[in-house]
C-alpha cells in the first residue's frame, strides 16, 4: 500500500546553497516533488546530520540506546569505530555493535579497527590480524578502515599493517587516519598509502599540511579533545574538505550541549557560512563514506529534519525513510536490551602492590592539560613517605595505576601532574586503548579502595573519598551500560556530583584520565607494562637514571 504524505517549510538545500519555501511531497519513503509554495509552516526542512568519526563505547551507551538519546539532537547518521570494544572482546564484540545498530532505523555504519591492541606495550583483550580485518572490512556495515594509529608500521612498510590497507583498498572503502603531528616526508607516505581522513589535527598548520596532500579533515569536539576553535576557520578556508565530529562524547556532555548540531550552533555564532557548516555536517560525510542518506533532492531518501531555525537550532521531527522518528521530544522507537557481555577477570590488590621504592634520581612525570590528550614529561622529585614514592596534593603530583583487567599482573606505577584532586581518588575500566583498570588519587589507601571497588563490579566508573564512593556499572564489556540514555545520565550525574568535590577542576576528569595510557599520543603515557615515552616509542624507567 502506498504511504505518502507532505510537509512544508523552508527547505535548506545543501547542494545548491538556497532556502526556499517549499513543500516536500514523500511517496513510499522517497521525495517525489519539492514544490515552491508562499504560505509554509514556520519551520527550516534541512537533511539529518551525522557524526563522522566516534566511539559509542564513549557514550557509556550501547548502539541503540545511543541513537535513541543523540535523534534528539538532529542525528541521523553515524560513522562509528568499535575499536574500544574490539580491544576487550574482539570480533565477538565488533559483532554485537553492528547487530545492536541495526536495530534502530539511524544510519549507524563502521569502521574496522585497524589496530587491535594499539602496541605491542600494553596487554589487551584481543588481536585482530590482518585476516580477520579483512573478514571484516567485507560486511556491508562497514564504509572504512577505522583510524590506523600505527603510523609508525605506514610509514616504514610494516607488512601485517600493509596487508589491512591493501584489502579494504581491493573493497573500494576508505581508510581513516590517527596521525598527531605527522608532517613533512613521513606524512606524504602515509597519505600515499591511501589514508585519506584524519581527526587528529590540533593546530591549524597541521590540517592545512594534511589538506594540501588531499585528506579530509574531521574537525573534533568530544569531551577531552577539543579542536573546534583551532580549526573552525577552515569551514571558510576549506569547507569541501572539512566534517565534523565527536570522537569521544561522555553523556553528561553531550547532554548539557547536544552533538554535531552544538558545532552548528557554534559555527554561526562565530559567523561562518550555514550551508558550509550543514555540508560539514551532511554532504561530506555522506559523499565521503557513501552512507545510504538522503540530501532533500528529488529521487532522494526521505531522510531529514525539521527545526525551528539554525541559531537556536532545536530540532522539532526527525524522518527517516519517510518515518517520523522523533518527534514531540522522544524518540519513537525502543529497543529492550539485557546484554551480559563482558571479558574482566582481576583479582583485588594490596597497599603493597602500588608501593613504590625510592631510588636516586628525579621521576617522569606526566603532565596532563583538561581538554587536550597530548601530554608534556616533566622531571620532579618524588615525594617519599615510608620508603615508599606516594601523591604530593602539594605540587598536584599524583600516583596513578594502570593494570591487566585479563590478568593478575603486576601494576604499573607512574605519576601525573595537572588534575588538581585534593582528596579521594578516582579509577575505571575505560583506559584507551586496551581497557585495561586505570586510577588516580592523593593516597595509597584511596587508590586501592578505588580499584577493588572496581574490580567488585567487573568494570565501570568509581570515585572514593574517606570510606564513601560513587559508581556506575558498565556490564557491558566494562564499557557501556544497558540502561536508557536518561537512567545512565542520572547515575552519571550523581557520579559527577560525588567527584566534583575532590578537587579536580577538569570539565571531565574520567574522560581525560582514560586517554592517560594511550600510547600513540605524545609525550608520556602509561599502561600496565610501564611508563611509555611516546616520541621514542619505548617503555622507559620511572627514575630518570634508569
Amino acid at each position: 500500500m502506498e504511504k505518502s504524505f507532505t510537509i512544508s517549510g523552508k527547505v535548506v538545500d545543501v547542494i545548491s546553497r538556497s532556502i526556499t519555501n517549499a513543500e516536500i511531497v514523500v511517496k513510499d519513503g522517497f521525495i517525489s516533488a519539492i514544490n515552491p509554495c508562499e504560505h509554509v509552516k514556520d519551520c527550516y526542512i534541512l537533511p539529518g546530520l551525522v557524526d563522522s568519526h566516534m566511539h559509542i563505547e564513549s557514550s557509556l551507551l550501547i548502539p541503540s540506546r545511543f541513537a535513541a538519546s543523540a535523534v534528539q539532537y538532529g542525528t541521523i547518521g553515524l560513522v562509528s569505530d568499535p575499536h574500544e570494544i574490539a580491544n576487550v572482546l574482539g570480533e565477538i564484540g565488533v559483532d554485537f555493535m553492528i547487530n545492536d545498530a541495526k536495530k534502530v532505523p539511524l544510519e549507524i555504519r563502521f569502521g574496522v579497527p585497524s589496530c587491535v591492541p594499539a602496541t605491542k606495550h600494553e596487554t589487551s583483550g584481543f588481536v585482530l590480524d590482518s585476516n580477520i580485518v579483512e573478514s571484516l572490512l567485507k560486511r556491508e556495515e562497514v564504509v572504512c578502515l577505522a583510524e590506523v594509529m600505527d603510523f609508525v608500521g605506514v610509514v616504514k612498510g610494516d607488512l601485517e599493517v600493509l596487508k589491512k590497507i591493501v584489502a579494504c583498498k581491493k573493497l573500494g572503502k576508505k581508510i581513516d587516519g590517527h596521525a598527531p603531528g605527522l608532517k613533512g616526508a613521513d606524512l606524504k607516505k602515509y597519505v600515499a598509502a591511501g589514508i585519506s581522513a584524519d581527526h587528529e589535527c590540533s593546530t591549524l598548520e597541521e590540517a592545512l599540511e594534511k589538506i594540501s596532500l588531499g585528506m579530509m579533515i574531521q574537525i573534533r569536539e568530544g569531551s577531552a579533545a577539543k579542536d573546534f576553535e583551532a580549526l573552525s576557520s577552515l569551514l571558510k578556508t576549506h569547507p569541501e574538505k572539512v566534517m565534523l565530529c565527536t570522537d569521544d562524547l561522555h553523556p553528561d556532555d553531550m547532554a548539557e550541549y547536544g552533538h554535531i548540531n552544538s558545532l552548528i550552533k557554534r559555527g554561526l555564532k562565530k559567523g561562518y557560512d550555514l550551508f558550509s557548516l550543514l555540508r560539514a555536517a551532511s554532504y561530506n560525510p555522506i559523499q565521503h563514506y557513501g552512507l545510504d542518506l538522503g540530501l532533500l533532492q528529488i529521487g532522494d531518501s526521505a531522510d531529514f529534519i525539521t527545526i525551528d531555525n539554525p541559531s537556536s537550532f532545536l530540532v522539532q521531527e526527525v524522518y527517516r525513510k519517510g518515518e517520523c522518528i522523533y518527534k514531540d521530544g522522544k524518540a519513537s522507537f525502543e529497543v529492550n536490551n539485557e546484554i551480559l557481555l563482558n571479558n574482566f577477570s582481576r583479582k583485588p590488590v594490596s597497599l603493597a602492590d602500588i608501593c613504590v621504592a625510592p631510588q636516586k634520581g628525579k621521576i617522569h612525570v606526566m603532565e596532563a592539560c583538561d581538554g587536550d590528550l597530548i601530554t608534556d614529561s616533566i622531571l620532579y622529585e618524588p615525594k617519599i613517605e615510608n620508603d615508599n614514592l606516594v601523591s604530593d596534593t602539594d605540587r598536584d603530583i599524583l600516583k596513578m595505576v594502570v593494570m591487566s583487567r585479563y590478568d593478575n599482573g603486576k601494576p604499573a606505577v607512574g605519576f601525573v601532574k595537572g588534575f588538581g584532586f585534593k582528596k579521594g581518588a578516582i579509577a575505571e575500566s575505560i583506559a584507551h586503548d586496551s581497557h585495561n583498570v586505570i586510577a588516580i588519587g592523593t593516597s595509597d589507601k584511596e587508590i586501592i579502595h578505588a580499584i577493588n571497588t572496581l574490580i567488585d563490579l567487573k568494570g565501570g566508573i568509581v570515585a572514593v573519598n574517606n570510606g564513601g564512593h560513587r559508581s556506575v556499572k558498565l556490564e557491558v564489556a566494562g564499557l557501556m551500560s544497558n540502561k536508557t540514555g536518561e537512567e545512565l545520565l542520572s547515575d552519571y550525574n550523581k557520579l559527577s556530583s560525588f567527584t566534583s568535590e575532590l578537587g579536580s577542576d577538569f570539565q571531565s576528569p574520567f574522560m581525560t584520565l582514560a586517554f592517560m595510557s594511550l600510547l600513540v599520543i605524545p609525550k608520556l603515557k602509561l599502561s600496565d607494562k610501564g611508563l611509555f615515552d611516546v616520541n621514542n616509542f619505548r617503555v622507559i624507567n620511572l627514575f630518570e637514571n634508569k
